[in-house]
């Protein structure tokens, strides 16, 4: 039975929720406050976490900056803010989509059936390792080794390195990344995939990378081996 965490001060929706989950027969956990959460989540493994930005204590961004430096776990936001700046920042620390408030109780099961269909796909359609330069990485574990370093990315980082060892060299648009990563659906700022290829720079360089994703000038980006 697959396990749903929900982060969410108000317990009306959270009833509502943990309701209509377990109807389609998810198990579910419930916490309010955002200071339990980050003490709580290493020993309350979950498949999905719905994550409310506006939460006592720590807000819902800061949790979940801090759980993809450990884990890829899916998240979906739950907001009731509606701007294109909330929703963007919250994909690019790390959420794998959002919600805004009011919402109707199917959608919310919906989107985590669709996201979790989406994730044991991938899981059940990678049958290979990838090497490139001294990076290594397990398709199936999401292990990533740079050299004899264990690196650890967020979702979408990891979506767009897979990307780039499937297709070494190969130059990537804005446009590709994005539909590769974030879903033709994706309607937000394009600049978000700078910022995620900025961050996964300075991972790869910290851990010691033999490769580096360059800027191909009016092209777009390409991982190559440093010389």
């Amino acid at each position: 039975m697959q396990k749903i965490l929900i982060i969410e001060d108000n317990h009306q929706i959270v009833d509502v929720l943990e309701k209509y989950l377990q109807k389609e027969g998810y198990e579910t956990k419930h916490i309010y406050d955002g200071k339990e959460a980050l003490d709580l989540f290493p020993t309350e493994p979950a498949d999905l976490i719905l994550l409310d930005i506006m939460l006592p204590n720590v807000d819902g961004f800061t949790i979940c900056k801090k759980i993809r430096r450990t884990s890829i776990v899916p998240i979906i936001m739950i907001t009731a803010k509606s701007e294109d700046a909330d929703r963007i920042l919250g994909l690019e620390i790390g959420a794998d989509d959002y919600i805004v408030k009011p919402f109707s109780p199917k959608e919310v099961v919906a989107r985590i059936k669709a996201l979790l269909r989406r994730i044991d796909f991938e899981k059940n359609t990678v049958d290979s390792a990838l090497f490139y330069g001294n990076i290594f990485i397990d398709q199936k574990t999401k292990e990533i080794k740079i050299g004899h370093s264990k690196v650890i990315l967020t979702k979408k980082e990891f979506e767009l390195l897979i990307l780039f060892l499937q297709y070494p060299k190969k130059v990537f648009t804005r446009e590709n990344l994005l539909d590769s990563a974030w879903g033709m659906d994706y309607y937000g700022d394009p600049r978000t995939v700078d910022s995620h290829i900025k961050r996964l720079r300075v991972k790869l360089k910290t851990a010691g990378s033999s490769c580096k994703i360059k800027t191909i000038w009016g092209e777009g980006y390409a991982l190559e081996v440093m010389e």
